[in-house]
């Protein structure tokens, strides 16, 4: 890749946590490799520690540009990393979670908890609604991202999610891979038109009026 071409960012979602199995943290690394090693840039958490700090290592070792973006809150909480590239400091989770989402040019989402799960909910749902159309990865290391999509896809199979949504989310279980399916897909001119009649719930199968509720009755 040339000087000439811009790195695409990933937002990366991820724990502050090293988990009880350090294959977690060996996930977290090779991804971080992956970044670098891919051409793109990261933006993340901001956090020093668990797969956070992990990763921002990593990548910025393998030759991306480490932007954090935390919280006063968390900047001791997480012991936020002073060797980011850049390091952001904001007032609130909102506005932490409002730059997370505008600086990256896709997603991805390694083993975390409730933080973890609320910002990948947050980032799908932005992309469901035509927020922002950029690309979203599960990392499923050693099966952890699979109940978050067995969820999804009850949602599908009772009626309160559209398959269509479903489909904007990759799961995969190599790093490697993963991370060059998000750079192929940053990169690639995006021509696809936001049809929010196939992706949101209200326009699935079943929710047609009931005879009584026509219009034209």
């Amino acid at each position: 890749m040339t000087d000439s071409v811009p790195r695409p960012t990933i937002t990366v979602y991820c724990a502050s946590a090293r988990g009880l199995d350090p294959i977690f943290l060996e996930a977290a690394r090779h991804f971080g490799e992956a970044i670098g090693r891919s051409g793109m840039n990261l933006v993340y958490g901001g956090g020093g520690i668990g797969l956070m700090g992990e990763i921002a290592r990593t990548a910025q070792t393998s030759g991306a540009h480490v932007t954090g973006i935390i919280t006063e809150q968390f900047l001791s909480l997480e012991q936020g990393w002073d060797g980011c590239d850049e390091l952001v400091v904001v007032d609130s989770m909102r506005e932490r979670k409002r730059q997370l989402e505008e600086r990256g040019d896709g997603f991805a989402i390694l083993a975390g908890g409730l933080g973890t799960w609320e910002e990948f909910f947050e980032t799908l749902v932005g992309r469901v609604i035509g927020r922002h159309s950029k690309p979203i990865g599960l990392l499923n290391t050693r099966g952890f991202a699979e109940p978050l999509w067995q969820l999804i896809s009850h949602g599908v199979d009772h009626g309160f999610v559209r398959s269509a949504a479903r489909d904007l989310l990759w799961m995969e279980s190599d790093p490697q891979l993963l991370a060059e399916r998000l750079h192929a897909a940053m990169v690639a001119p995006n021509s696809a038109v936001h049809d929010a009649t196939a992706l949101l719930p209200m326009h699935g199968l079943g929710n047609s009026p009931a005879p009584d509720q026509r219009a034209d009755r």
